[in-house]
This record gives structure tokens, C-alpha cells and sequence, in this order.
């Protein structure tokens, strides 16, 4: 009787058991709670799966007893994970939530710093867009050197080469000259003037962990210059797991680039260094005698330190330096051959030095205070067959600011002081060009939440300038969320711009007979301008498709611009004609993923023009039309696949002659292991060039007169390499 009893007492548990282990569930998408049919459910490390009926539920039996992790996962969604212990003490169908890639896209926290603020890009009412770390990632494959490529291939940016043989580059936003593009680094400014002449060539996206870039007038908070808009590169810091990044790469056109970077946060210490050696090798492939791509020696050291004191209290303290020596023209010249039929060449030697130091010290949970310095010292002269122009520029930056946070309201309120000074070495008879500016300026700015869909952000500055007065700069932009999927943005401000005689139309010519700006005739070149947004979000296809879209209108208008005009003597004298220049237009960029693709296009429209008296002509040395379009299949940690083209419509040169239309092409690969990844990128690989269906440049080899370039002289380059991580 006992043994029945026992025998019937095991037969009831084995029978609870085998109930327990019974596991029920219903599969939803996490943001509009639809059923998901045809989703797949797993016991990790068992044959035991299973998918989602038309009502999204799943059974799975005989589950072994104890820990085990279910894996769930949908085409066009991110796998989720649970670990659960069976037998289960709960035995209700349990409600399975899975996010959307496009979702979850939408949802990535990136914080923008050109703003002052602690929000995340989706809810700042000025418009930002952010190039981060993945995508500086892909373009550091394409130019390991420089970020000229990483600014270019984004819309509404043009890269304009001012040198036929050098490669000198400024960026154009939204088709306005490079002079009204301020870009700064981690909030300090060190490129402009003087120094910005090589800017881009000079700065590499290795250490770099995000680019911001806010198109239209920022002046509010940087002051003057950034009328088409501010580029902000944002520098690495040190994390407490080691980063210890080495990158090699060689090009067709035999170049190099070797770089490291390394950083590392301790206990009361953090360290970032940078460091890096590019070498060019003077190149012509079109066979004409003249370096499309120069010979040139670049050094970079930039050692950073960070002191925390306790959690409140930050100090860093850094110091950027690159030399560079380059050197076009001639081929047979660079290369040593020089004779009388070759001698021409342009000469750059570069030094540039900067310091930073800043201060951060939070009041408590809501309240900071920053205190920042940078100098910067850049030297350079640029040589010609019988002509030298050389100066040294010293800049300072000192700024103290105040913010405060909260759930509804931020605030930012500082004070900064700047001077610029430029002196010009009297090499010739020609007056020189020397300058010293000062600026104080203080500012305010408020990000409101207004109500929970509506959102604005509104700033003033005032600037006493010490030869061209005071500027009084408001803006405003708000950002309203219809739904989940609508949202648009709307904003504007002024902008003013104190007159250099760098620009790009004496960059061109190397300065040469360029007279000096008659500051007691000249006024400043004031702006306003605005933004209006729309931006679009969803997924398609059951979830499968992710699509997104942003449109842009803009319009930009300066007054009292400075033209460079023919004067006396064969000289070239800035005048302000009586008039404007304004640019306006639209840009559109679309974004599709399905699984591990993504395709990217983009559109901008720019129409610029000058306005004198009853006059207006077409800008030059702009696209009216631009096709961006970017093909990217991506496995992640092992492949990133993309492929690109891009269409250029005809320009007006400053000869009044017409450029032709074009496309480039370019192909990367890059395959990735744990530590390391090897890479080869095939750019411009339809060798689009310029000298194929247009002249660069008039008279003969040994005295030639360039014409603009607009299309790429370099050609088809391969490059590739091998990036390490330790």
C-alpha cells in the first residue's frame, strides 16, 4: 500500500513539474503595442524554438528545469533577451515588448555640446546635426589625413579647393564662402583668419568622438563669424577602460598616414594623447606637369590632461601642435629637377600651437560653472618663384559661464574675451596687412519646455568690437512634436562678421597685391537669416523598413559684404558696394534600413546671389544642385560594405565661364575582427577629374595663371590599411 502511495505521490510531482515547464507568451512591438506575427522565440543552447501565431502567441514545452535564456527576435527589430528559472512560480503568458531599428535610432541619446545644453539632439529646438563616432569611423577609412571628406560628403556643404597644386580647402555651408564658417574645437575657437587657411587639411578625425554642425547664424553664443553656420569638434575623452587605437594607411599616389591614440581615465587622473605623421608624395595624374596632389610632411601631438578633483570639480589642460611642410607646383620642381622650364612651385611651411584650460565645477545637481582659456599661435608663409607672404597670428579665448538645469528650463549666461592679433613680415615694399582686434561679449541663452509637444530656445548677445562697434544678437528656434513619428523645427538669428583679408578670393592668389582693408572706410558685415525644418519618422513593412526623412528651408542674407576688386597699379583693394549677399534654398535627406542595409540620399538646393545697386548676379563657385547617395551594408563587428555617388551640378567661375556638371563615385570595405580591422577604400573610382574636361589653368608652366577649381584634379586614388585596437 505504501509503494502505491509513493508511486502516485512521484507520478502527481513529475506531472507538476512537466506543467511548470510549459512557457507561454505574447510578442508586441514596444512603441504602438501592434501583435507581431512571425517572430522567433528560442531556448538558447536547446533545439527548442518556436514563432508567433496571428495573435503573436508563442507556447514552448518541455523546458529543462533551472536557468535559461530565451531569445526573441523579429526581421526590422533588435534581439531581447531574458534569463528565466524554471519551474516557473508564475505561469500567466508573459507580455514580450521588441523595439524597431528605426526605433531605436530615434531613441539614441546623443548630446550635443555646440548648444551649451545638457539635452539629447532630439529635443534641442535648434536644429544639430551630428556626425558620431561610427560614421566618423567609415570617413576616417576614406581620409585618414583630414576631415575634408567627412564635411564634403554631408549636404549643404561644399568643399572649395583655393589651391590648383597645394590642395588649400575651405568649406562652403549652404554655398557661402568659408570666412562665414566658424569652427571651434570642444568650444574653443582656433580656426579662423590666418589659421584657417589650412584648417581642414590640418585636422584629423582619429581623436575625434562626434562633429556637430549647425547650419545658419550661431552667433549668440560663439560671436562673430559663424553666419553660415559653426562646425564643433568634439575631442575624445579619457573612459576608465583603456582606448589604445592605432591606424596605417597608404594610397596609390603614394601617401601615408600613420596615427595613435590613447586614452585612459584613473583614479583622481585621465590622460588622452593623439599623435600622428602624414606624408604626401607629389602626384600628377593627368600628365599635365603639375602636382594634383603635393608633396608634404605633417607632425601632430596633442596630449591632453584631465585632474578631478571630486565628483564636482574637473580641471583639463591640453596642448594641439602640427608642423607641416608642403610644397606644389612643377612636378619635375618638386622632385628636384628644377630648371629654367621648371620653376614654378607654392611653398607652405606651417606652425600651429594652441593651448586649452578649462575649469568645471558643478554647484550641485542642477547648477555648473565653467571657466575656459585657449592661445593659439599660428605661423606661415607661403612661397612663390619671386614672392614670399609670411606673418605670425596670436589669438586668445577666455570665457566664464554659468548654466543651470532643470526638468522644464535650462539656462546659460557668460561673459568671453577675445583678441586676434596678425602680423604680416615685411618681406616687400606692398603695406602690410597687420591687424589687432578685441572683442568682449556676454551672453544669455533659455531652453524652455513651454508644454509637453512644444519646446523653445532663445538667446541675446551683446559685443563691443574695438574698430567696427557694438552687435546686439538675438535668436530664437522652437521645436514642436506633432506625434511620435512628426516633429519641425523653426529658427533664426543675426550674425556679423568683423573683415579680414583672409578670404578665399586672396587665398587663391596667395595674397599677392592684395591691399589692406581700410578699417575707417569699412563697415562690419551684418546677417540674419532663418531655419524651418520638418522631420518624419516610421517603420514600414511590418516593422521591417525603417524610413525617415528631414526637409530644410534656409535663407541667409548678409549686408555691407567685402568684394575683392581690380584697383590701381595692378593691385586688389576690398570695397562695399552698395548691396547684399544672400543665399536661400532646401536641403532633404532620407534615410531607408532593412536588416543590415542603410541608403542615404540627399538633396540641396543653393541659390546664391549678389545683390549690387539694381544688379544681381549668380554667386560663383557654387552647385545649384547637389545628389548625395550613400549605399551601406553593415554586419556588426565583422563587415561595413558602402558605396557612394555624388552629383555635382555646373558652376559659375569667377572668369564668367561656366563649369561642367559631375559625378563621383567611391567603394569601401572594411572587414573587422576583435582587435583589429583591415580596410581599402577605391575613391573617385569613375576618375572624375577636372583637367578631363576642363583647363585648370591659362599661360604657360613656368608662370601659370589657375582658373577655380570645382571638380576634383586628383582623380581615382586607392588607399587602404589596417586599424589596431588594444
Amino acid at each position: 500500500m505504501k509503494r502505491t502511495i509513493v508511486l502516485w505521490a512521484m507520478l502527481l510531482f513529475t506531472a507538476g513539474a512537466f506543467a511548470q515547464n510549459t512557457y507561454k507568451a505574447t510578442i508586441k512591438e514596444a512603441k504602438t503595442n501592434r501583435i507581431l506575427s512571425g517572430a522567433t522565440v528560442k531556448i538558447s543552447g536547446t533545439s527548442l524554438e518556436t514563432t508567433s501565431d496571428e495573435k503573436g502567441s508563442i507556447i514552448l514545452n518541455n523546458i529543462p528545469s533551472g536557468k535559461q535564456i530565451i531569445q526573441y527576435t523579429y526581421v526590422g527589430f533588435l534581439t531581447k533577451t531574458d534569463t528565466l528559472t524554471f519551474p516557473l512560480s508564475n505561469t500567466t503568458p508573459a507580455e514580450i515588448s521588441l523595439t524597431s531599428v528605426a526605433e531605436n535610432e530615434e531613441l539614441e541619446e546623443v548630446v550635443v555640446s555646440a548648444t551649451r545644453s545638457t539635452r539629447t539632439i532630439a529635443s534641442i529646438p535648434t536644429r544639430v546635426e551630428v556626425i558620431g563616432g561610427e560614421e566618423l569611423d567609415e570617413k576616417g577609412n576614406m581620409k585618414p589625413g583630414d576631415i575634408r571628406m567627412m564635411l564634403a560628403e554631408s549636404t549643404g556643404i561644399q568643399t572649395q579647393q583655393t589651391s590648383a597644386t597645394s590642395g588649400n580647402s575651405a568649406i562652403r555651408i549652404q554655398g557661402l564662402d568659408g570666412k562665414y564658417t566658424q569652427i571651434i574645437r570642444d568650444g574653443f575657437p582656433l580656426y579662423s583668419g590666418f589659421s584657417g587657411g589650412l584648417g581642414l587639411l590640418q585636422i584629423a578625425p582619429l581623436d575625434l568622438q562626434q562633429v556637430e554642425v549647425i547650419k545658419g547664424s550661431s552667433s549668440t553664443l560663439y560671436g562673430g563669424g559663424a553666419i553660415a553656420g559653426l562646425v564643433n569638434l568634439v575631442s575624445k575623452k579619457p573612459t576608465n577602460e583603456r582606448q589604445l587605437n592605432f591606424l596605417l594607411n597608404g594610397t596609390s599616389a603614394l601617401g601615408l598616414d600613420v596615427s595613435s591614440f590613447y586614452a585612459q581615465k584613473f583614479d583622481k587622473i585621465g590622460i588622452t594623447i593623439y599623435g600622428a605623421y602624414n606624408k604626401g608624395t607629389a602626384y600628377d595624374p593627368s600628365g599635365i606637369g603639375l602636382t594634383a596632389i603635393p608633396k608634404f610632411d605633417r607632425f601632430t601631438l596633442n596630449p591632453k590632461l584631465f585632474f578631478y578633483f571630486n565628483e564636482a570639480t574637473t580641471l583639463s589642460a591640453g596642448i594641439n601642435a602640427t608642423t607641416e611642410k608642403r610644397i606644389g607646383g612643377d612636378l619635375e620642381y618638386v622632385r628636384g629637377n628644377a630648371s629654367a622650364a621648371h620653376s614654378y612651385f607654392e611653398e607652405n611651411k606651417t606652425g600651429r600651437y594652441s593651448s586649452q584650460l578649462e575649469l568645471d565645477h558643478k554647484l550641485n545637481d542642477s547648477e555648473k560653472i565653467v571657466i575656459r582659456n585657449s592661445v593659439s599661435y599660428y605661423d606661415r608663409s607661403i612661397g612663390l618663384p619671386d614672392y614670399l607672404f609670411s606673418g605670425v597670428q596670436v589669438s586668445t579665448y577666455s570665457e566664464a559661464n554659468y548654466s543651470w538645469n532643470s526638468e522644464k528650463a535650462d539656462w546659460v549666461a557668460g561673459v568671453n574675451f577675445l583678441t586676434d592679433h596678425f602680423r604680416e613680415h615685411q618681406n616687400s615694399s606692398v603695406a602690410l596687412r597687420s591687424y589687432h582686434y578685441t572683442t568682449i561679449g556676454a551672453f544669455a541663452q533659455n531652453t524652455w519646455n513651454l508644454a509637453e509637444k512644444f519646446s523653445i530656445e532663445s538667446g541675446i548677445r551683446g559685443d563691443y568690437h574695438n574698430e567696427y562697434g557694438f552687435f546686439f544678437l538675438p535668436k530664437i528656434s522652437g521645436l514642436l512634436k506633432i506625434n511620435q513619428h512628426f516633429s519641425m523645427r523653426l529658427g533664426g538669428g543675426l550674425g556679423y562678421k568683423a573683415p579680414t583679408v583672409f578670404t578665399e578670393d586672396a587665398e587663391r592668389i596667395q595674397f599677392r597685391n592684395v591691399l589692406p582693408i581700410d578699417v575707417k572706410n569699412t563697415k562690419a558685415e551684418r546677417s540674419y537669416g532663418a531655419n524651418y525644418d520638418v522631420n518624419y519618422r516610421t517603420s514600414i513593412v511590418d516593422g521591417q523598413v525603417g524610413f525617415s526623412i528631414n526637409h530644410m528651408f534656409f535663407y541667409t542674407r548678409i549686408n555691407n559684404p567685402i568684394l575683392l576688386t581690380p584697383d590701381a597699379g595692378g593691385n586688389l583693394a576690398y570695397v562695399q558696394p552698395n548691396g547684399n549677399l544672400d543665399t536661400k534654398g532646401m536641403e532633404t535627406n532620407a534615410k531607408i534600413t532593412y536588416s543590415n542595409f542603410k541608403l542615404f540620399i540627399g538633396y540641396t538646393f543653393a541659390d546664391v546671389n549678389q545683390h549690387m545697386g539694381s544688379k544681381s548676379m549668380v554667386y560663383p563657385l557654387v552647385s545649384k544642385h547637389r545628389l548625395n547617395n550613400v549605399l551601406m551594408y553593415e554586419i556588426e563587428d565583422k563587415w561595413k560594405i558602402g558605396l557612394e555617388a555624388y552629383y555635382f551640378n555646373k558652376q559659375q567661375l569667377n572668369d564668367g565661364t561656366t563649369g561642367k556638371s559631375y559625378w563621383t563615385t567611391g567603394f569601401m570595405a572594411e572587414k573587422l575582427w576583435e582587435r583589429f580591422s583591415i580596410f581599402v577604400n577605391f575613391e573617385n573610382f569613375s576618375d572624375t577629374r577636372q583637367t578631363k574636361f576642363d583647363t585648370i589653368y591659362t599661360g604657360t608652366l613656368t608662370a601659370p595663371v589657375f582658373r577655380d577649381i570645382y571638380a576634383p584634379v586628383d582623380g581615382f586614388v586607392v588607399n587602404g590599411g589596417i586599424k589596431i585596437r588594444l
